[in-house]
């Protein structure tokens, strides 16, 4: 393409308009390629917040009056209201939110609008914008975590006399309580609900009054716009301030391990369906275009297959981040579509998983015929190592009796006191009693146990937990 082939129409818009550093216009092609107000007008909200205090931080150091300030203040509100009810005009020219709101802000108070920007640069200005947004998503994502921990836990009290079998491997273990596999899941996600809380302080600092990279030529109070904003304190240096997206990576990161929590939990449900021992409402299946019988899971599916899709951003942003030189770059620009599509991407997760828990059916019947005698084996062990035999000696023992068993093509719990007696003479008749699943279940009754008390504390302590969310 030769310079003649460029069509310079575009608009620079008012912030590099004619009489400036540029004598023509923007190709139209890179005007559209550079401009992020399709996305970014999401954080209206913030940036007339962020615009608001920093009017107030330069009338508190005498760059403008305090009528100025007003009128800016005023305007400002004015252009919040004007997008809170959908009348706001987006404009050739408006590049960004910043620039929109600039733009929208000078029409309603004049010339006194091109004060705002003094000292300030996009670069601080978006930052600030970006962790005032994130700030408030994570918050709002602890508050749906807190219904889908409550929901499971609930759900799991419910439902916590219900026995199922528990798999290693995909093979036959031992027995366990319902609710202990319900809650099982739950555990991470309280992981996840602490992490993310503790992500918060990081990513609430305020880089406003960094300026472009260097500092702001004014002296403007930062701790006051920090103040002013809600913030817990200020970014220690301004280079690092107007480039820093760990708080963008680290949110990302914890969406890949929450939803890989959620794709464990649904791939989990949907074997169990498989198996029949539970039973996904039709709020959360969907049919065949053929195959009228069908009832799929799609919406655990959904949430299986989310995981990957948020795993592909955070390193997609990672790898954008990896090779920036200080400061700031245009391409920390592309921050911002990985965040808000992975903070939609997690509510909407969240919300589903919950209608899935809520309005799950299990089927007791057919959880206990998942469950077989060779599940207790273990117990089995158990029951001579109570009377004095080491462990080590006695999982060879019981491993004698199911060989026995399957070589006789019979259960092993049909096998008679003579044919265990034969293995090991310490078998007694009380050993008949080791063929019990709930007393199985009941005796792992420490901490994190499948017993019946050990899950209720579980129970109570996760719906404790999501109170404080």
């Amino acid at each position: 393409m030769s310079k003649k082939d460029v069509d310079g129409s575009g608009t620079r818009g008012v912030l590099f308009g004619a009489g400036g550093r540029f004598k023509g216009g923007t190709d139209p092609i890179m005007e559209k390629f550079n401009e992020s107000i399709s996305f970014d007008q999401r954080m209206w909200a913030e940036d007339i917040r962020g615009s608001i205090a920093y009017a107030k931080g330069i009338a508190k150091i005498g760059i403008i009056s305090e009528s100025e300030r007003d009128s800016l203040v005023e305007g400002l509100e004015k252009v919040g209201t004007e997008w809170s009810e959908g009348k706001f005009e987006i404009k050739a020219g408006d590049e960004d939110i910043h620039t929109a709101n600039e733009r929208r802000l000078t029409e309603i108070v004049g010339p006194v609008g091109g004060k705002l920007h003094t000292g300030r640069s996009r670069n601080d200005q978006v930052a600030t914008d970006t962790r005032l947004w994130t700030v408030a998503a994570e918050r709002d994502i602890l508050k749906d975590l807190s219904s889908l921990l409550t929901t499971g836990a609930e759900f799991s009290q419910e439902h916590i006399d219900v026995l199922m079998a528990g798999y290693t491997h995909l093979q036959p273990a031992q027995p366990i309580r319902f609710s202990h596999w319900l809650m099982s899941h739950m555990a991470p996600i309280m992981r996840d609900a602490e992490r993310l809380k503790e992500m918060i302080p990081r990513c609430n600092r305020c880089p406003l009054g960094s300026g472009a990279l260097a500092g702001n030529a004014f002296g403007v109070d930062r701790e006051f716009l920090a103040e002013e904003l809600g913030f817990e304190g200020v970014t220690p240096n301004s280079l690092d301030s107007v480039c820093d997206r760990d708080f963008v990576v680290e949110f990302l990161m914890w969406a890949t391990l929450f939803c890989t929590h959620l794709s464990q939990f649904a791939e989990d449900l949907i074997v169990t369906n498989l198996l029949k021992g539970v039973v996904i409402h039709d709020a959360y299946a969907t049919g065949s275009s053929l195959m009228p019988q069908k009832k799929n899971p799609d919406a655990l599916e959904l949430l299986r297959g989310k995981a990957g899709i948020v795993l592909g951003k955070a390193v997609g942003l990672t790898a954008t981040l990896k090779g920036l030189p200080r400061a700031y770059n245009k391409d920390l620009q592309e921050d911002k579509v990985p965040l808000f599509e992975c903070v939609d991407t997690v509510k909407d997760c969240i919300a589903i998983a919950t209608g899935v828990v809520a309005t799950l059916t299990p089927k007791p019947d057919y959880l206990l015929k998942a469950l077989c005698p060779e599940m207790l084996a273990t117990d089995l062990a158990d029951y001579l190592v109570r009377k004095g035999v080491p462990f080590r000696e006695t999982h060879h023992i019981s491993g004698a009796c199911v060989r026995l068993s399957e070589e006789s093509d019979v259960s092993i719990d049909t096998l008679t006191l003579e044919q265990l007696q034969n293995i090991d003479a310490r078998f007694e008749a009380d050993v008949m009693d080791v063929w019990d699943y709930e007393v199985s279940v009941e005796r792992k009754n420490s901490i994190g146990g499948t017993g019946k008390a050990s899950v209720q504390k579980q129970i109570d302590d996760c719906i404790e937990f999501a109170k404080g969310l």
